[in-house]
């Protein structure tokens, strides 16, 4: 089967999904993207999360899930970084939001997986006690 070439992003989404990023990095402490780089688990190149943050790039699915980790569970944490339970619950939103963005395209497999579900049974007569 031949690869469809994917439809462009719409820049509003590209726009969100930066704002998400960069928001959760400095949720995460890290003032500037060189910041975040100097740590050595972090995922992606400065210049990727530059992209990424201006909305030029949309990091795919895997790519967005692993910088919303690295800045949530992974990082050693900067001096100005919200309370631990304060950015999980922030990356919690991050995560829900791209999810539902249609560039991730998470509804239509939602309503796929609702299409292939089986048609409830028919529910069966009890028969009286005798």
């Amino acid at each position: 089967m031949a690869r469809k070439k994917l439809p462009p992003v719409n820049p509003e989404e590209a726009r969100i999904i930066g704002s998400l990023l960069r928001s959760l990095r400095r949720a995460a402490g890290f003032r500037a993207v060189q910041d975040a780089v100097a740590d050595p688990s972090c995922p992606a190149a400065r210049q990727t999360i530059y992209a990424y943050e201006r909305g030029g790039l949309v990091p795919s699915l895997a790519q967005y899930l692993e910088l919303v980790e690295f800045y949530a569970l992974r990082a050693e944490l900067g001096p100005d970084a919200k309370p631990v339970e304060d950015l999980r619950s922030q990356a919690v939103v991050a995560v829900v939001t791209a999810l539902t963005m249609p560039c991730y395209h998470m509804t239509e497999a939602m309503r796929l997986m609702a299409r292939l579900q089986p048609p409830p049974a028919p529910k069966r007569r009890q028969q009286a006690a005798g």
